[in-house]
């Protein structure tokens, strides 16, 4: 089945109870039970990013692999960001986009850092010969439902992937961006139904939100547009990795579908927003949220 088929949203994909299993951050596809679908067998292209060029944070899982599998099939040559620990996810990601034709760069190391951030928009621009697209999925959550012992370092931790890394990223790239190029990024459910266990997260992804509204309008008149996607939940390593066996054994049935989001299902959303075919949009969100409201 790819995503042109008729199918029913309700059953489709698995729907909890799920095994119950837990990770250490950052989490690995790989061990998760039922394994997330990326769109590797799914997602069929039509050629609509024929010759761009791109950085996909958070491409070895979840949904900046399954944005980086949908936006190769649509014709894209890309840079793969993820952290060391994610190697064996990644170089999997590599080795579907090469066997298919595409150009895909692993490059590993931490968006929390500013000096990995600048050194991987040279990489896309020396690799790829220039920059067409900045796609910001990867981010950090962690779950404390006490603030007191929620410390200042794990704060700063959630804020420097989450926000600072928009920030060092945007302002390498702006320099290589064209006009008709774009910016992508990565918000949440969160931002606007916070849960109370993810304070962090939540203003963090908030943060996003405004920063995407107000880099749209700065960049508006140099031709760059900027739009973002607000996922609900999705079944992602950050689950097992954040969250308790209990809690992820549940996870996804309070939704009007009664499961979690798959990867898979929010691949379109970033396609569309790189594309040419937005090209009357920026500033906006897309919500990917099982019909939870969202913004």
């Amino acid at each position: 089945m790819t995503q042109y088929d008729k199918h029913d949203p309700n059953t489709i994909y698995p729907a909890p109870p799920f095994p119950k299993q837990e990770q250490s951050l950052p989490g690995a596809a790989w061990k998760m039970d039922p394994k997330p679908d990326h769109g590797e067998t799914s997602y069929v292209g039509r050629d609509r990013l024929t010759g761009f060029r791109g950085i996909v944070t958070g491409a070895d899982s979840g949904i900046g692999r399954a944005a980086a599998i949908a936006l190769s099939r649509e014709g894209a040559d890309l840079v793969l960001s993820y952290l060391p620990d994610e190697q064996r996810d990644a170089e999997e990601v590599r080795d579907l986009l090469t066997s298919e034709g595409r150009k895909a760069i692993l490059l590993p190391g931490d968006i929390a850092d500013e000096e990995y951030c600048n050194r991987l928009v040279e990489t896309a621009v020396d690799e790829l010969g220039g920059l067409d697209t900045l796609v910001m999925v990867a981010g950090r959550m962690d779950s404390n439902d006490d603030i007191l012992t929620l410390d200042t370092a794990a704060f700063d931790s959630t804020f420097k992937t989450n926000i600072y890394s928009l920030f060092w990223l945007t302002k390498a790239a702006i320099p290589h961006l064209e006009p008709g190029s774009t910016i992508v990024t990565t918000s949440s459910s969160q931002a606007s139904s916070p849960s109370p266990d993810k304070v962090d997260y939540a203003v963090s992804k908030g943060a996003v939100k405004i920063f995407t509204e107000a880099m749209a309008q700065q960049l508006a008149p140099k031709g760059i547009r900027v739009n973002s996607v607000a996922p609900g939940p999705v079944w992602t390593p950050l689950q097992p990795g954040s969250d308790d066996a209990e809690t992820v054994s549940t996870f996804g049935e309070g939704t009007p579908f009664g499961r979690p989001g798959q990867p898979a299902e929010l691949a379109a959303a970033y396609v569309h927003l790189v594309s040419p075919e937005s090209s009357y949009q920026t500033g906006s969100t897309i919500s990917v949220a099982g019909g939870n409201p969202v913004f």
